[in-house]
């Protein structure tokens, strides 16, 4: 019987004891962020980002305009072909093949540039520190230890909404821009 008291007592004081100990340890709590929401959202307001946008509207005027000089061609070449004129249709089908090969050479030159403006953009250590010292004041201001970059990082298989702190530092980086 003593032996029985002895283990209820052992047990009853474990049980008791064990969330006192729960207690007094720091439980580490996790984020998640969207770093390509947060550098688009932050980027759409920066002189940077505008002067993209701006040469990214100004290539795809480009290339609506010479999209349109090409479907000109385009319905000079059949209404050579159907009137039964070949040298013409023969001089409007090189100027054709000639323009898609100009429009293709175009496009894709513009793209790298764009592609390039792009990453020096994004690889700015300026807008890196303010984006990581953004990330860390949401973080502990709500308690987290530890932050994860969601799209980058592939042991992330599930979290829940309530962690992601996307959102809370946008508009952080937000209210910081307009002071």
């Amino acid at each position: 019987m003593k032996r029985i008291v002895c283990a209820a007592l052992v047990f009853m004081g474990a049980v008791f004891l064990l969330p006192a100990q729960q207690r007094n340890q720091p439980i580490t709590r996790f984020a998640v962020v969207d770093l390509v929401r947060i550098y688009n959202a932050f980027f759409d307001a920066a002189r940077a980002t505008k002067e993209f946008n701006e040469r990214s509207a100004k290539i795809q005027e480009q290339i609506n305009r010479l999209t349109a000089e090409l479907q000109e061609l385009k319905t000079s070449l059949a209404g050579a072909q159907a009137a039964g004129e070949e040298d013409k249709a023969a001089r409007l089908e090189q100027q054709v093949n000639q323009k898609t090969r100009s429009i293709q050479e175009y496009y894709q030159t513009s793209m790298a540039e764009l592609e390039t403006q792009k990453a020096k953009l994004i690889q700015s250590d300026a807008f890196f520190t303010q984006i990581n010292d953004q990330i860390r004041i949401v973080a502990e201001s709500n308690g987290y230890s530890l932050v994860f970059n969601k799209q980058e990082n592939s042991a992330i298989l599930w979290y829940s909404p309530s962690v992601d702190i996307t959102n809370q530092v946008i508009e952080s980086l937000r209210g910081k821009a307009k002071r």
